[in-house]
């Protein structure tokens, strides 16, 4: 079923006036008469309509899908598609909120007068990513924010950070450990160049250092293992 992103007030209608963007997304789609749509709003709303050959008609009432457990990404941030492709596979394996940060050994640094700029590009992404995925729910994207101002959000959750030392538990493990408690879970994904020293040992602190495995995963890939795991673990303790 195709699926359109609409405000929240959109839902409230049987025939939702559509925004410039998803008419244009509609035109491209071509639709058939009675061909079904999913209307949502990213934040757990939506609503089945059908198109009747010329707009979209409600078929059925506002629908409201539970909320998820929070999941959040700190992930230092990488370079160009590698970080698009970060954003899109965080959203479709459920991450809540994504947090990207500038660390000490990250290589694309963001100037502070550009990083609203960049919220807006990257909203866009996961806003992409949730319509195409089916999820209910599009995670929040911060600001790029610099390392230390990250270990503030950090202190209010569960988190596990990967890390490269013998002093490690596999990241399984711990998940299952820290789903047990009622904090938000976390994972924190350091650069290509690993955390400093200085870093590390502030995150040491406040989060658990797990294991990836026994390769050494490029930045985008351990942040999307490190979700994957956290939410398939997080899902079996639930239900």
């Amino acid at each position: 079923m195709n699926r359109l992103l609409v405000a929240s007030g959109d839902l409230e209608m049987d025939s939702p006036v559509l925004s410039r963007e998803n008419l244009n997304h509609l035109k491209v789609l071509r639709p058939e008469t009675d061909e079904e749509f999913e209307l949502f709003d990213g934040a757990g709303r939506y609503r089945k309509y059908v198109y009747d050959g010329s707009r979209l008609q409600a078929a059925g009432d506002v629908a409201i899908a539970p909320a998820p457990r929070p999941l959040i990404l700190f992930a230092c941030i990488t370079k160009g598609s590698r970080w698009d492709w970060t954003l899109e596979k965080a959203t479709e394996l459920g991450a809540t909120e994504i947090v990207p940060v500038v660390s000490d050994r990250t290589i694309v640094r963001i100037p502070k007068t550009e990083r609203a700029v960049k919220r807006e590009r990257w909203e866009r992404i996961t806003k992409d990513a949730a319509r195409q995925c089916d999820t209910k729910f599009i995670p929040l994207v911060h600001e790029a924010v610099d390392f230390p101002v990250s270990l503030e959000k950090v202190r209010a959750t569960a988190c596990m950070v990967g890390a490269l030392t013998e002093k490690t538990r596999m990241i399984g493990q711990v998940a299952a450990e820290l789903a047990r408690g009622e904090r938000p879970l976390a994972v924190y994904v350091g650069p290509e160049g690993d955390f400093s020293p200085r870093e590390l040992e502030q995150l040491y602190d406040l989060a658990v250092p797990v294991s990836f495995g026994a390769n050494v995963l490029r930045a985008e890939t351990a942040a999307i293992f490190a979700l994957s795991v956290i939410k398939g673990v997080a899902d079996v303790q639930a239900g």
